[in-house]
């Protein structure tokens, strides 16, 4: 696609003035911020790709919130061209997840993040929120300790509610961003007032 785009005369500087338009809910921002504030350590896991994210990011002034991206890896050559990698393949081995598709297993991920936390030794929750069908995968991988927070009539709500494997971490349904907000920070810091 960032070929057909680049032989259609779109440059980067196009590509990002597109993606300053993509709206979030302002009490997802606010979420994030909140979060971010009482010292939760946010990461975004996406099948998306690096440029976007963090262009959207930047744009809604929450970038500096996270402590990372795990996602697929761009560039922009030297013709100007924004080039997308897979995840799996550059620097990670591939992997061999039936659910997930071939450039980024969210769940081999996930299972990463729960081996470090583990090692660290700390308490520490995995609070997970998604709403496509590439979050089944590490939501099937957290264990009883974390949270889900599937998006209400989204692909992974749909596949959570029709799903024959037992789900380990607690379930949180929400629809907008007021919900998703009151969810968060009730399970980051109950005597928070939203």
């Amino acid at each position: 696609m960032m070929e057909e785009l680049h032989l259609q005369g779109k440059t980067v500087e196009d590509i990002v003035s597109c993606l300053n338009r993509v709206p979030l809910h302002p009490q997802i921002v606010s979420s994030i911020k909140s979060a971010h504030a009482l010292g939760c350590n946010l990461k975004v896991l996406s099948d998306a790709n690096q440029f976007f994210i963090e262009t959207i990011l930047k744009n809604h002034g929450i970038y500096g919130c996270f402590s990372e991206i795990i996602t697929n890896p761009t560039c922009v050559d030297k013709e100007g061209k924004l080039r997308i990698f897979p995840y799996h393949g550059s620097a990670i081995p591939p992997h061999e997840c039936n659910l997930c598709p071939p450039n980024l297993c969210k769940g081999f991920v996930i299972n990463q993040m729960q081996d470090l936390i583990s090692e660290d030794g700390k308490k520490q929750v995995i609070i997970y929120i998604g709403d496509g069908g590439g979050d089944f995968c590490p939501t099937l991988k957290l264990g009883e300790q974390g949270h889900v927070l599937p998006r209400k009539n989204f692909p992974l709500h749909n596949l959570i509610l029709n799903s024959s494997v037992h789900i380990k971490p607690t379930l949180h349904e929400w629809d907008n961003g007021e919900e998703l907000k009151k969810i968060l920070l009730g399970l980051i810091d109950p005597k928070v007032e939203v």
